[in-house]
């Protein structure tokens, strides 16, 4: 059983006070505002968001995760990436990809995203209030419209910043959106470019380069960091690393930039080690910046970092108890089904709900080409508190299924520990690796052991199948340890 949080104190207001026109407002439409919003509303509360026109689903959906991931799979059709173990390295569906191929999947999804958050909002009871917020005090919100003198002042109980983040532009950069661009540019590219050097292998940085290597564009990756995704199980990622060189993708790790000249013919991408890497694109991942600089957070008595990140304790307050944030402009980890979860803790604490809290076995999912994805421990966090474990793997070759779908470079490695034959951590590489990874997920959510999956009958052919491969290597593994015990 996990724990559950003490409902919250109801935060006390003078019994003179007036009645305020929301019981709570969120700021911001995205993934965390929303569920914020929906969760209040459930609760029966009178809920209102603030979004700007255009923005309906926030960054998520308007220039990050839903367009990123859309692209993506336009991108494994229309290269035939997937099928080319099967049908060899020359095949594609379509010789000649435009960007207005890749495009036309990423509006439509980013249009039916917009309908259905619209209709959540209204069937759920909630106001939805166009323009940009500003706090008047902690209580008070301006919402001003674009148009001159569109502007309300809203009051609300408890407020919930949910505003997202925006790509960070380093200041000695010269950004003009066609030649130097952010991840936001993608999304406005006249065409595919022949080569592209990307600033940042970050999670961004690396999901577009392997996108635009699979494209056939020359990608030469640039990360200051002596290697990449270190927060993920080093196997996987040399994994990734070896597919994407595959690719013709160059890494320059422990590099730094120190200018980028642009011209007609293209760019010079020159490094503070002399080097030089000419390309037709240069694409900025140097992470990102908190929208709170137009927010007037200040007002309220809060204050934000120099990333424009809004600090909160383990319930999502801020340091003014009735004013909660959640989502990329809080930090770490920054993913869309994180600030979903958060958005919905905060709004249950906020109105003195009890939740509870599964943080500890939260999934990773990094939609590279292949994908990776992880839940629970890592072997060196495990190594560096003497957590004793054993591993198993399987490999997607070694499954009828995966050699259906033309998979046979994917893996599944479990950690288990050798005493209790509980599950530490679960880590996938290849096809619907962010999909797989759920069913360790819940075996760790609760409370769940090896055993399980060795007794376990999984469907034929699947790549599930993998856990059941893992899990029988692991306990064999432990069975002869204890052998020699």
């Amino acid at each position: 059983m996990h724990p559950v949080d003490p409902p919250a104190e109801p935060v006390s207001e003078p019994d003179a006070a007036p009645r305020r026109d929301y019981d709570l407002v969120v700021i911001g439409s995205g993934p965390g505002g929303q569920k914020a919003a929906i969760a209040a509303a459930k609760l029966g509360k009178r809920v209102a968001v603030v979004e700007r026109r255009g923005m309906i689903g926030g960054v998520c959906t308007q220039t990050g995760t839903i367009p990123s991931k859309t692209l993506r799979e336009a991108v494994l059709y229309l290269t035939g990436y997937a099928m080319r173990g099967l049908y060899g390295e020359s095949y594609r569906v379509k010789q000649d990809i435009t960007v207005q191929d890749l495009l036309a999947r990423t509006h439509f999804v980013i249009g039916r995203e917009e309908e259905v958050i619209r209709a959540q909002l209204q069937r759920n009871r909630v106001d939805l209030l166009a323009g940009a917020a500003r706090f008047v005090d902690d209580h008070s919100i301006e919402v001003i419209g674009e148009r001159r003198g569109e502007h309300q002042v809203v009051t609300a109980d408890r407020v919930v910043i949910a505003t997202g983040t925006r790509p960070a532009r380093p200041p000695q950069v010269e950004f003009d959106d066609r030649r130097v661009l952010d991840s936001d540019g993608i999304l406005t590219m006249e065409h595919i470019p022949s080569s592209m050097v990307v600033v940042g292998a970050g999670v961004i940085g690396i999901e577009y380069a392997s996108m635009f290597a699979a494209l056939g564009t020359r990608v030469t990756v640039v990360e200051r960091r002596p290697q990449m995704l270190d927060f993920c199980d080093a196997e996987v990622v040399e994994s990734l690393k070896f597919h994407l060189r595959d690719l013709a993708v160059t890494f320059r790790f422990g590099e730094e930039v120190s200018g980028v000249s642009v011209s007609e013919r293209g760019t010079v991408t020159t490094l503070v080690s002399g080097k030089k890497i000419p390309a037709e694109t240069v694409m900025y991942s140097a992470g990102r910046q908190g929208v709170t600089d137009e927010l007037a957070v200040e007002r309220a008595g809060l204050e934000t970092d120099a990333r424009g990140r809004i600090k909160v304790d383990e319930h999502f307050r801020t340091a003014v108890p009735h004013i909660y944030s959640v989502g990329d402009v809080i930090g770490f980890p920054a993913l869309a089904a994180t600030s979903m979860e958060q958005g919905r803790q905060a709004a249950y604490h906020a109105f003195g709900e009890p939740v509870h809290s599964m943080a500890e076995v939260s999934p990773f999912g990094i939609y590279t080409i292949p994908e990776v994805s992880y839940c629970g421990a890592t072997e060196s966090e495990l190594t560096e508190k003497a957590v004793p474990y054993e591993v198993g793997i399987s490999r997607y070759r070694e499954l009828a299924r995966g050699q259906i779908v033309g998979d046979d470079y994917g893996m599944l490695k479990l950690l288990v520990s050798p005493d209790t034959h509980a599950l530490l951590g679960v880590h996938v590489f290849g096809t619907s690796a962010t999909e797989l990874v759920h069913i360790g997920q819940a075996i760790m959510g609760c409370g769940g052991t090896v055993d399980y999956l060795v007794d376990a009958v999984l469907n034929y052919p699947t790549l599930s199948e993998a856990y059941k491969v893992a899990a029988l290597d692991a306990t064999n593994k432990i069975r002869a340890l204890e052998q020699f015990a």
